[in-house]
Parts: structure tokens; C-alpha cells; sequence
């Protein structure tokens, strides 16, 4: 698969696009305006400034990669892709719309549409399509050009040859690791991470530690690289939000309910690093 397509270019978006650019592949982000298109170009433009800082790959090789990614505002220009990677927020109404356009858009009919959704049930997704077969998730991690992981996630109507040839280019390809997960909500890594940063938003919530010291806690106490409401932060409040109640819609379990204290930052526009505050300030 030579020409892949990316919709979104946030932060993740942007973090695929750089990915498979530095796997050698034609890379066409659709975005959805001008400015959105130059913020995810600049952070593409960071982000391999500063690989070549940390000798991670050459100036040529950052050149070469930059040459690679073009970036449009119509879903039209990725009639030729081979492999979607859509990467638009964890809302569900706005991924079944995005997989329904690329349905109709897309010309090849061995393409590959995959999501990279945290939680949502790649079968609602699949099923915006006329090809669930050739639908499923690629769930990869922040920041997608360093952390090696991606779930592969199907659904009960994913093709063999779909799930295949994705995780090939997963690990190959990109030279990822990869994970098979089922198709229900939270998969492997969200499943079990929600629920203990859910927990620390509690304790911090309830006024029985500091974010710093439950941080610290956690860092030093268990060698964890890092704490959990920094890492909440990292993630994205409003994406740890998004997840959770994707859990517990599907689960119905206490531990998966939205604090108080998170939906009232998310309400705040306090989503973390993105925006320069969250539990802690950047």
C-alpha cells in the first residue's frame, strides 16, 4: 500500500501522517480548513525537527518525509488512496459521517478504511460503509512517531484479508508492534487504563492528595514513566472524557462514569497540554 490517506490532522492525525511519510509512503491529509491544514503541516514540521535534534533520522530524511505529505481540504482527493487512516475527535456522529463520504469516495476496491478511534465499536463505524469487510481499527498511540504500539482492532465483519494486510503494514511497514484486540469498547490498553486515571481524578477530586503528590506517587512508587493526571493531560481531558463514557455506555460500570470534577474542566476548555492548562499548567 504506497498511497495512504489521512483525515484529520490534529495531533494524532498529524503524528500518521508523519509515520507512514517516513515509511517511504505518498501521504494525502484531508483536513477540514485552511488554518487546521497549516496547524497539523507546522506540527508535522516540529515534530520531525525534532527528530533530527535527537538524531532519530537525518536532515535528509526529514526533507524527504516533508515531500512525501500533501494536504487538501476535500475528501475528493483521496479518491485514489489505498489505505484511509481517519483520525478525526472521539465522536461517533463525526466518524460515521467521515466513513460514509470515503465509501462513496474511494475508488479502489481492495482499499483499506481504517479508524483510529480509542473506544468506539468499529461494527457502528463499519456499518456507515457498504464494505465492512474492508473496515476496521488501527488504534496507534500519542505520539504516533515514537510510541511502537497499535491495536488492531476488527470487527465481526472484517475481512481476513483486510485484518491481514493491515497488520502486515502495522508491523512491516512501519515497524510497529502490534496487538489483536476484539471489537469492544476501550479494547486492550483503554479498557485497563481509564478506569486507574478515572481513579486518580477521584482522589484528587475528593481532596485526599495533591495532583502533585499523586503523581509522584506513581512515579516513584511503581516506576511508572508517568503520573496519571499528567498523563490525563497528555492524552487530553476531553479525550479521556470521550473514552469514558464510551465505557460506560457499553459496560455500565461505576468505575467507567465521568467524574464531576473532569466533565467541569472539559466544560472549561481545560483539556490539558493542548491547551496550556489542565491538572497541571504548560
Amino acid at each position: 500500500m504506497l498511497r495512504v490517506g489521512v483525515v484529520g490532522c490534529g495531533v494524532m492525525g498529524a503524528g500518521l501522517a508523519e509515520v507512514c511519510a517516513r515509511a517511504g509512503r505518498d501521504v494525502r491529509v484531508a483536513g477540514s480548513g485552511p488554518e487546521g491544514l497549516a496547524r497539523g503541516r507546522a506540527r508535522l514540521e516540529r515534530s520531525l525537527a525534532a527528530a533530527v535534534r535527537k538524531e532519530r533520522i537525518t536532515a535528509a530524511d526529514r526533507d524527504a518525509a516533508l515531500a512525501r505529505v500533501t494536504f487538501t481540504t476535500d475528501l475528493g482527493d483521496l479518491r485514489d488512496r489505498q489505505l484511509l487512516l481517519e483520525a478525526t475527535p472521539e465522536h461517533e456522529p463525526t466518524k460515521l459521517r467521515v466513513f460514509a463520504a470515503l465509501d462513496e469516495i474511494v475508488e479502489d476496491p481492495g482499499a483499506i478504511l481504517a479508524t483510529n478511534t480509542s473506544a468506539l465499536s468499529i461494527m457502528r463505524i463499519a456499518g456507515a460503509t457498504g464494505r465492512p469487510g474492508q473496515v476496521l481499527g488501527l488504534h496507534f498511540f500519542n505520539p504516533a512517531p515514537v510510541l511502537p504500539l497499535v491495536e488492531v482492532i476488527g470487527s465481526l465483519l472484517t475481512a481476513e484479508r483486510t485484518r491481514r494486510v493491515a497488520g502486515e503494514f502495522v508491523t512491516s511497514v512501519l515497524g510497529k508492534q502490534a496487538v489483536h484486540a476484539a471489537d469492544r469498547s476501550g479494547f486492550v490498553v483503554n479498557a485497563l487504563l481509564i478506569p486507574y486515571l478515572l481513579s486518580a481524578i477521584r482522589m484528587y477530586e475528593s481532596g485526599f492528595a495533591a495532583a502533585e503528590d499523586i503523581d509522584k506517587a506513581m512515579t516513584l512508587g511503581c516506576s511508572h514513566p508517568m503520573g496519571p493526571l499528567a498523563l490525563s493531560d497528555l492524552i487530553g481531558l476531553d479525550t479521556v472524557a470521550a473514552i469514558a463514557d464510551a465505557l460506560y455506555k457499553e459496560f455500565a460500570e461505576p468505575t467507567h462514569a465521568v467524574p464531576p470534577l473532569l466533565s467541569r474542566m472539559v466544560d472549561a476548555g481545560l483539556l490539558g497540554r493542548k491547551t496550556g492548562r489542565g491538572f497541571f499548567r504548560y
